[in-house]
């Protein structure tokens, strides 16, 4: 049996760093990491303080953000050399342990070669809610991404014309019912950061620099994080007419596939932002149980959609505050 590598203090603290790069819902950051340096084992938490009642009762989005969280974690290893062997869920009475990460010098075999190559995109990935170009998404790039899902256990799929209307129309509908039901708003305002200094010093939450424009006109899906109420200086403007939006769906619908989920989003989102996409999100609809149904695929029926993606040409976004690792690590002998 190989050795436990040796990973100092500081290498652990950069990688849990890489890791917390990661998306979640309303960028809440619902994780927390344990590293033994007995074992060279990283265990990942759920941090229930960060959940959503409302939006998320089942944490099914607080998972598919930690299994991005994880997902960036087997990047930054396979980068730093180390190859991570990755069992989910591994014990029945504890939930909140999501994933044991063992650690072994690397082999450079294809998966590891493969993960060490998303790492640029780890600092470069930032939601962009602004407008993308009027422009087709390369059949090879799409292709990619549907390969980097199918990966990680999942399907991507790209809903044409009737469907992606329909994708559209549920996420409008629930982006209505969201800015006048009580506890989608209760959520949103918890984690979203309007005031100025708020905003600057925030280390979680999505501050108002990050909103991007109100949108006024054209067919993209986007969550309005104001509320609805005024911002000082967000201006309107049109956003594309036929956005580029992406399904990915599991064949099941319990803790195992969320996080699998998170995995294979994240690795779409790398491998989109490496391919020069800009990348967003379009959750509305499912944190609707009679919303999300729908969105299953049209023809089989089949899947449960976990994630709703926008990618296009366009300016990345800015950079959301993250926690001090510190915060999200513990270091143990």
């Amino acid at each position: 049996m190989t050795a436990a590598p040796t990973l100092d203090d500081a290498r652990v603290s950069e990688l849990v760093g890489e890791a917390a790069a990661a998306p979640s819902m309303h960028n809440a950051q619902p994780w927390r990491f344990r590293y033994s340096r007995e074992s060279g084992t990283f265990c990942l938490y759920a941090d229930p303080e960060r959940a959503m009642p409302h939006s998320d009762p089942d944490g099914r989005a607080l998972r598919i953000g930690c299994g991005a969280a994880l997902f960036n974690l087997r990047v930054a290893l396979a980068k730093a050399g180390y190859h991570a062997d990755v069992v989910l869920l591994p014990d029945p009475h504890d939930a909140a342990l999501l994933a044991l990460v063992h650690t072994a010098p690397s082999e450079d075999g294809a998966e590891d070669i493969g993960l060490r190559l998303l790492a640029p995109a780890i600092g470069q990935r930032h939601t962009s809610r602004y407008p993308f170009a009027e422009k087709a998404l390369p059949e090879d790039v799409r292709t990619g991404l549907v390969d980097a899902a199918q990966r990680e256990g999942a399907v991507l799929s790209f809903p044409e014309s009737w469907q992606a209307r329909w994708v559209e129309e549920l996420a409008e509908e629930a982006e209505a019912r969201n800015l006048t039901d009580q506890g989608s708003e209760q959520d949103l305002a918890r984690w979203t950061r309007t005031a100025a200094a708020e905003a600057d010093t925030a280390a979680d939450g999505v501050p108002e620099y990050a909103f991007g424009p109100r949108k006024h006109g054209g067919r993209a899906p986007m969550r309005d994080f104001s509320g609805g109420q005024p911002v000082a200086d967000r201006g309107t403007t049109p956003f594309e007419d036929i956005p580029h939006l992406a399904v990915l769906s599991t064949d099941g619908d319990g803790p195992p596939h969320w996080l699998r989920a998170g995995q294979a989003m994240q690795r779409v989102l790398l491998l989109a932002t490496l391919k020069g996409l800009a990348t967003s999100f379009s959750t509305q609809a499912l944190e609707w149980p009679d919303l999300r149904w729908p969105l299953r695929d049209p023809l089989t029926g089949t899947g449960q959609v976990q994630m709703i993606l926008r990618l296009g040409y366009g300016p990345q976004g800015p950079a959301t505050p993250r926690r001090p690792v510190r915060d999200v690590l513990v270091i143990e002998d």
